[in-house]
Parts: structure tokens; C-alpha cells; sequence
């Protein structure tokens, strides 16, 4: 008979550690600390989309083709930076959950 492999090889210790709300005080203050952060990094985003909208248009209407191709990279950059951003809690929570199932 085959011997499997979790009896050839013994497995790490199972701590038992889940993360668990309201262990720590201050917890909500993080909360906002982070949420705002996260607020200012999309107005910094507006602010650099804008700039780079404007450093394309520039660049396109001069004949500047090295400020065209960086407004556009600034603009794809800002872009991204946004989706980043917005979707940051969703990507951690994904990955969390993802996490919870590997045994």
C-alpha cells in the first residue's frame, strides 16, 4: 500500500491565529488615517492627470514629440495610479480571503 505524502513529511504547526476586529485600541483611527490617505493619493491623481493632459495637448500642438509621449505616459500612468487606488480595499480583501483558504 502507497504511503501518502502528508505521512512522509511532517506539516508546519497550525498557530490558529485569525485577524480579528477590536483586539487593538485605535483601530477605527487607522481606519480613517489610511481612508484618508487614500483620498489624497485620488486628488493627487486628479492633479497629475490633468497635468499630463495638458503636457500632451501641449506637446501635440507644438511639435514637441517627446512632451506628447510623456504627457501620454503620464496620462496612462495616472490612470493606472486611479484604478490602483479605487480598487486597493477590493485587491487586499480578494487576496485575504484567498489567503484563508490555503491549508
Amino acid at each position: 500500500m502507497p504511503i501518502s505524502l502528508a505521512d512522509r513529511f511532517y506539516l508546519a504547526f497550525d498557530p490558529g491565529i485569525s485577524p480579528k476586529e477590536g483586539g487593538l485600541p485605535g483601530l477605527s483611527v487607522l481606519k480613517n488615517v489610511v481612508g484618508s490617505i487614500n483620498l489624497f493619493g485620488i486628488v493627487a491623481v486628479v492633479g497629475a492627470l490633468a497635468i499630463s493632459l495638458g503636457v500632451w495637448a501641449w506637446g501635440h500642438h507644438t511639435g514637441g514629440h517627446q512632451a506628447e509621449a510623456n504627457g501620454k505616459k503620464g496620462a496612462l500612468v495616472s490612470a493606472g495610479a486611479a484604478l490602483g487606488l479605487g480598487a486597493a480595499n477590493g485587491i487586499v480583501a480578494f487576496f485575504s480571503s484567498m489567503g484563508t483558504q490555503v491549508h
